[in-house]
């Protein structure tokens, strides 16, 4: 298990919002030594980050919906245990709070028994149409985070 989060967090912050969703590993997806390639990883990462965004109503498109992107600043993995062909993973999806617009992703793959296979996060920043690089909330996202701050999230 880990122990301490990639990002730090303040006094007084909501705790990270959370989802969790599963993947099974297929065959195109090995690499010559019968495990998971590392470029997949990524793959993984965005599969959770996509069932955070639907069940939270921060997809992709409900950021473009609203003039605004959200492209990848940084990704980071840390590899505890290889990932195997036609088996089942649990992927544990975080949003930690962030003061500005920015998302900050922690994830962590998790095998049947509930050992740490991977863990990692990315950083989104927040783009207007024009490509600026937005330093403060949207308003719609700033909505979503006042809702997290009550607890309504």
């Amino acid at each position: 298990m880990i122990k301490k989060s990639y990002f730090k967090t303040n006094h007084g912050d909501p705790k990270p919002l959370s989802c969790e969703s599963s993947f099974t590993v297929r065959f195109n997806e090995l690499d010559p030594m019968d495990i998971v390639w590392h470029g997949n990883y990524a793959i993984y990462f965005e599969e959770g980050r996509l069932a955070f965004g639907k069940k939270f109503g921060l997809g992709y498109m409900d950021f473009y919906d609203k003039g605004v992107t959200i492209p990848l600043k940084q990704i980071h993995f840390d590899f505890f245990k290889p990932l195997e062909f036609a088996k089942t993973y649990k992927i544990e999806t975080l949003l930690y709070w962030n003061e500005a617009a920015r998302l900050d992703f922690e994830f962590r793959i998790y095998n049947r028994d509930g050992d740490i296979m991977t863990s990692g996060y990315s950083i989104q920043l927040m783009i207007d149409k024009d490509k600026g690089i937005l330093v403060s909330k949207p308003d719609f996202y700033e909505e979503v985070c006042q809702k997290w701050r009550e607890g309504k999230l």
